[in-house]
């Protein structure tokens, strides 16, 4: 199998890591040869749930049964959608009422980036040094790291970049910007968190000159954070929330959110302002629709405080240097790059999952299941520790 998927399913990198898989539960992947991998990645943050949570799974074969796809987005009347954005719009603060559902994080940010700018009439995009936002060609030219992106140019013009948490560069938000895009938390900057009020800081120099301000949920979102969307730490609603990953529990989905009025935009001037085939797929709303209701009817969301309290109490090493991020979004910052490769790879050789961080190389992905247990914690934990003493420089 290695041989064949080597051979015809494209690559990212040279060097995949390529296990075997045979099947997943819970807070464990299993390989072909049976052995159980402790996963404190989730898919990269994707699966809150854990694996084949059953519930999940429960609510996608139920949709099976029925129907899967019968017609492009917004023209059938299909329950699992409308009841998902109308329990999605139950727990979002006013204006963020109405619900876009696509394919992915990266298609709900050209989603974001296009109702910007039709509903502003404006053209300039502002958005933040080491962001990432995705890998299409729009979300590509707002990604703030030109050396991921440089060799797709030309991309799309009139986007200017400001560094995240620097409350003087605010000013460069002016009455010709559409929309200033932020991450909540930057992600592949290494879980760098809002300072200072600086969210608080955009939002009022937005409505100053009449911008919008866009939010980035893709990742800290769906409980990862302690709260059901991250922005509620900070006292800073947007006009366009954006979301993704840990929606629907595995599978393929994104969204983005606003007022009725503005997402109205789209659809005229003109009309299909934005469409897919795919989007809204019922079998994904169920499993989305599954995923919210257990995160907001159980008390897995507040208990990802009390666990990033043990991750920071155990993980605690002289080849540590940081422990960054927020509830169960958080990264290792070690001395250098070489420390980092070593702990992840060896870490998989132990049976414990861990990955690498976009643009930050010296830190290490920890983004486990919100349903992971505080046992399973000490667990991999302990051999992070393990794996870190045996290291010799």
């Amino acid at each position: 199998m290695k041989e064949d998927f080597l051979a015809y399913q494209a690559q990212t990198t040279p060097h995949p890591l390529a296990m075997e898989i045979s099947h997943a539960s819970g807070s464990f992947i299993y390989d072909v040869e049976g052995n159980a991998h402790l996963d404190f990645v989730a898919g990269v943050s994707a699966c809150g749930l854990g694996h084949c949570h059953p519930k999940v799974v429960a609510a996608i074969h139920e949709q099976t049964t029925k129907y899967m796809h019968v017609m492009v987005y917004g023209e059938y009347i299909q329950q699992p959608a409308v009841d998902y954005v109308k329990l999605l719009a139950s727990f979002l603060p006013h204006p963020l009422e109405t619900t876009y559902l696509v394919n992915s994080g990266t298609e709900a940010i050209e989603g974001a980036l296009k109702l910007a700018r039709r509903f502003t009439g404006r053209t300039e995009i502002v958005a933040a040094e080491l962001a990432y936002h995705g890998n299409t060609m729009g979300s590509l030219s707002v990604m703030g790291y030109e050396a991921r992106k440089s060799a797709f140019r030309p991309l799309i013009p009139d986007v200017r970049f400001i560094k995240f948490n620097d409350g003087k560069a605010i000013e460069q938000i002016t009455e010709k910007t559409a929309a200033v895009l932020l991450e909540t938390i930057q992600g592949g900057a290494g879980f760098i968190l809002p300072q200072n009020d600086y969210l608080k800081k955009v939002r009022q120099r937005c409505d100053e000159v009449g911008a919008l301000l866009i939010l980035d949920e893709i990742q800290p979102g769906f409980g990862r954070t302690g709260k059901l969307f991250a922005f509620e730490h900070y006292e800073c609603v947007p006009d366009i929330l954006v979301l993704g990953k840990g929606m629907a529990s595995g599978l393929p989905v994104g969204a983005f959110t606003a007022s009725h009025e503005m997402m109205a935009s789209l659809q005229y001037g003109p009309k299909l302002g934005h469409i897919t085939t795919f989007g809204g797929n019922p079998v994904i709303a169920a499993a989305s629709l599954a995923t919210l209701r257990e995160l907001t009817e159980s008390d897995l969301i507040p208990e990802t405080l009390e666990k990033e309290k043990l991750f920071r109490n155990r993980l605690k090493h002289p080849l540590i240097k940081e422990v960054r991020g927020k509830g169960l979004m958080l990264a290792l910052l070690m001395e250098n790059v070489e420390i980092t490769n070593y702990l992840v790879l060896e870490c998989a050789k132990r049976g414990l999952i861990l990955f690498w961080l976009l643009f930050e190389p010296k830190a290490v992905r920890i983004s486990p299941p919100l349903t992971i247990s505080y046992q399973e914690i000490e667990q991999g934990c302990e051999l992070i520790l393990q794996a870190l003493s045996a290291y010799k420089q």
